[in-house]
Formats: structure tokens, sequence, C-alpha cells
């Protein structure tokens, strides 16, 4: 319920996965990388998960990458930074 994963067609990203109590985001790429995004809006996590059409490279620019308020890093899979 307060995980989920957006899969659409972009030409940018494979997939979007977003943990909306942590505020979290986990985005990979399709040229095969995949970053951890932290202090994302869950205002905007949240439009994510309710808006089936939102283009998922729109909201990776919009909410990830051109703003101040998130900070990032390289991850390998999806299990890296999560909480043991």
């Amino acid at each position: 319920m307060f995980n989920f994963t957006a899969v659409r067609t972009s030409d940018a990203c494979e997939f979007v996965n977003v943990d909306l109590l942590r505020g979290v985001a986990y985005v990979s790429f399709k040229g095969g990388n995949m970053y951890e995004y932290k202090n994302v809006s869950r205002r905007a996590i949240l439009s994510l998960m309710n808006n089936p059409n939102m283009s998922l490279g729109f909201w990776v620019n919009h909410n990830l990458i051109d703003t101040t308020r998130t900070s990032y890093k390289v991850v390998s899979d999806l299990t890296a930074g999560q909480p043991a």
C-alpha cells in the first residue's frame, strides 16, 4: 500500500519505485543506472501513485532531478537502500 512501482512507456526510465512512508524513490534508467532519491515530496509520490497516465520522465525531472530538496546516490538494486 505504501510502496508502489510505476512501469510506463518512457524514453529514459525503466521504472520508478516509491516508498510513501520513507519519502524515497528508486529510479531505474534505461542506460542501466539505478538511483535512490531521499527526501522526496510525499505529495509528489501520492500524485504519481494516483495518476496512471503521468509521464515518468516528467515526474522524475520535476520531482527528483530539478529540485534542491532531494539527495541521491547510485545503487545496484532495489534492496541496496532498504532497511534491514
